[in-house]
């Protein structure tokens, strides 16, 4: 898991994407992965996440960044 991570970062790193966009992006794709891991339950994810279900909420209601629609298209 980790040299996947690993490699994953090296390749922003060589696309200049910078840290800040990097960490919003990570955040918001684990995010939907522990909602989708619970079938859409805020309060099951955010129990799991260790945050209020307001705070996932608001987290996941953020625009996408521009990477997201970057690599989507791709």
């Amino acid at each position: 898991m980790r040299e996947k991570l690993r490699i994953l970062v090296a390749e922003m790193v060589r696309g200049g994407i910078p840290l800040e966009l990097a960490r919003r992006e990570f955040e918001r794709v684990y995010l939907e992965e522990v909602l989708a891991a619970h079938e859409g339950n805020h309060s099951a994810a955010a129990r799991e996440l260790g945050i209020h279900r307001n705070t996932l909420a608001k987290k996941l209601e953020a625009p996408q960044s521009r990477l997201r629609r970057v690599s989507l298209a791709s």
